[in-house]
């Protein structure tokens, strides 16, 4: 497995407030060290939810400090639990983290490097601009929010890149056009992207139809976002009197497995795949939220990552867990 999660205690140490809705933690784990992490890294967060130990992943930002690790929790209306969780805790909060780890691979001997953040999305971005400009690169930053005033981190963004910095507010009318923003650069730019998952589905689309290679587009994901509202929907198992009901604070790889319906996964994030699960039938609508499948796999319906993916409704699926192999 590629995460292998070590936890490891950590202090709550400091918390400040970005931006409304917005909140930087500084955590620091027992015995830490400062040692750098790749950009684009995450920590995973051991979190209580409705008295139930769950885990929710938080990407670091910026690069290495030596005071801890630092998270930024947008606190959301539509959260499963875990920004109300982080946003109760009080400095000196004792806490379990993971270590970082990265699944956003940056080659770092291109040209033209182009950044896109979509809202809290800028976490995990604010890494790569400081390692870009610390470099010299040709790197610009597209920022889409819904106002500056909710922009976290923009004064820093402002001081590293100055007008290679692009605010897209929309109450200034400034909307993000990534299919004339991705036309305009050069064959052998490579585009970071983070944000939610309406968004990234636009940025592939873009991307593609400009010309350029899918690969160059590399991406940070936070599965908690989708193109439905999280909410309670139920899971039935394929040929069994079985049907589970997913509240909206858990996730259907949670459920399955503390029911003792074994899922194979690893990184949590619907990244690897590893969870997807058969699909028999589907009474409702399934919120594909993993960047695992195509367009074509997910309008399919016959798979579903179950460590991010949702539904409205009920789904029925098949584990392949059989009675008769245990």
């Amino acid at each position: 497995m590629r995460f292998i999660e070590t936890w490891i205690p950590a202090t709550l140490v400091s918390t400040r407030d970005l931006a409304p809705g917005i909140r930087e933690f500084l955590i620091l784990p027992d015995r830490f060290d400062g040692a750098a992490y790749p950009v684009g890294s995450h920590i995973n967060v051991s979190v209580t939810i409705d008295g139930l130990p769950e885990t929710r992943s938080y990407s670091l930002v910026g690069e290495a400090l030596p005071g801890g690790f630092r998270i930024a929790v947008r606190r959301a209306a539509d959260s499963r639990g875990g920004s109300r969780y982080m946003w109760q805790l009080a400095p000196g909060a004792r806490l379990d983290v993971t270590r970082p780890a990265s699944l956003l691979a940056v080659d770092w001997t291109r040209r033209h490097y182009c950044l896109i953040a979509g809202g809290i999305g800028i976490t995990p971005i604010l890494g790569a601009t400081q390692a870009l400009a610390r470099r010299g690169a040709d790197v610009t930053l597209h920022y889409a929010v819904r106002s500056r005033s909710e922009a976290a981190y923009l004064d820093d963004l402002a001081n590293l890149l100055g007008d290679r910095l692009v605010v897209h507010a929309r109450d200034e009318g400034r909307r993000l056009d990534l299919a004339a923003l991705f036309a305009s650069l050069p064959q052998d730019a490579l585009a970071l992207f983070c944000g939610p998952m309406p968004m990234l589905d636009a940025a592939r689309h873009a991307w593609i139809g400009a010309g350029h290679p899918l690969p160059d587009l590399r991406y940070e994901t936070f599965g908690s976002s989708g193109s439905l509202p999280t909410e309670t929907f139920r899971v039935r198992l394929k040929n069994s009197d079985v049907e589970l009901e997913i509240p909206r604070e858990r996730s259907m790889l949670d459920v399955l497995n503390a029911s003792g319906h074994d899922v194979m996964y690893d990184c949590k994030r619907g990244e690897c795949g590893l969870c997807a699960i058969d699909v028999v039938d589907v009474d409702g609508e399934i919120d594909h939220r993993d960047v695992f499948f195509s367009d074509h796999q997910k309008q399919s319906n016959e798979k579903i990552c179950a460590c991010v993916s949702r539904a409205r409704g009920t789904i029925t699926v098949d584990t392949l867990l059989r009675a008769d192999a245990i």
